[in-house]
């Protein structure tokens, strides 16, 4: 069976979502381990850039690996 469209999109935003939460929990957890001290909002915004470099990693890797697979499909 075929994943719906709403369904692809929901998953994308649960992705996004849990991927912030874990990574300002990991901040909140890892960081005194290194002596870094920020505040809550300072590891929002942190988490918040991770995030976006993350979509945007995803999304270029998602482009090239499907620019790939159509290459391979023309030749081989």
């Amino acid at each position: 069976m075929k994943q719906s469209r709403a369904m692809s999109l929901v998953e994308s935003l649960t992705n996004v979502a849990v991927g912030y939460g874990i990574a300002v929990i990991t901040q909140i957890v890892v960081f005194p381990l290194f002596g870094l001290t920020t505040t809550l909002s300072e590891n929002m915004a942190m988490g918040a850039i991770f995030t976006v470099v993350s979509i945007a990693r995803s999304y270029m890797l998602r482009r090239l690996f499907e620019a790939v697979r159509l290459q391979h499909s023309t030749t081989g």
